[in-house]
């Protein structure tokens, strides 16, 4: 967590191949990523969403998580093209029933056939989040999921990303200004500012940390001891 401009969406970007990080290095269960294309890091289990919402408008809400679980089809090129085979009607299938599942699970099911663009802003959050969770990844690299959600929608998207991680045994990296959201899911926290890691622990450590306190409240916090 950190102010606007602190570095944190930059973390997400070269986490995701977005960008390419000036030094240091970034392991994935002690695979490095430096260097690798994004698809390439999809591969390898890291999903991300956006901080502006990038969903195919035009596409359905369906469509759109179809689109992400077409990385995993296993047909051929050749069976792509001809649509004859018992195998790529069975993959096409098995897509759609797992799109649904995944709509579903974000309340979205009843509004599969409703262009992504239509949707309300808190619901087409969801919607990019189900899309990212269908590439099957094991690090989910969410980039201000609750930016323009009302507190209701909030909350409700605490609970959902709480029901992911235990669900589908993610390790969920939050990128977030709120910071109710961030201390009611987070189990612990980085803070930046300016690009520099200024605290880290648990919530409750980072609520008391001085440096913490001064970087949102504008207040230097002196130790009296």
């Amino acid at each position: 967590m950190g102010a606007r401009g602190a570095g944190g969406s930059s973390v997400c970007n070269v986490g995701s191949g977005g960008c390419r990080a000036g030094a240091g290095s970034i392991l994935c269960e002690g695979r490095s990523l430096v260097g690798r294309k994004p698809y390439r890091i999809n591969h390898v289990g890291v999903a991300r969403t956006f901080q502006n919402i990038r969903l195919f408008g035009e596409l359905s809400a369906l469509d759109n998580v179809r689109i992400a679980l077409h990385s995993r089809l296993r047909y051929s090129i050749i069976e792509a093209f001809s649509h004859l085979t018992p195998r790529f009607a069975h993959e096409e299938l098995r897509v759609t029933r797992e799109a649904m599942e995944l709509l579903a699970l974000f309340g979205l099911e009843a509004e599969a056939d409703v262009p992504a663009r239509s949707l309300p802003y808190g619901r087409q959050r969801r919607l990019e989040i189900a899309r990212a969770l269908a590439t099957g990844p094991r690090l989910l690299l969410l980039d201000e999921p609750a930016a323009g959600m009302n507190p209701q929608e909030t909350m409700e998207l605490v609970a959902i990303l709480r029901e992911l991680r235990t669900r589908f045994a993610l390790t969920i990296l939050l990128i977030e200004h709120d910071m109710r959201l961030v201390m009611n899911l987070c189990e612990r926290i980085y803070v930046l500012e300016y690009g520099e890691v200024i605290a880290h622990g648990t919530p409750e450590q980072v609520r008391s940390d001085p440096k913490v306190i001064e970087a949102y409240m504008g207040e230097e916090v002196t130790d009296h001891a």
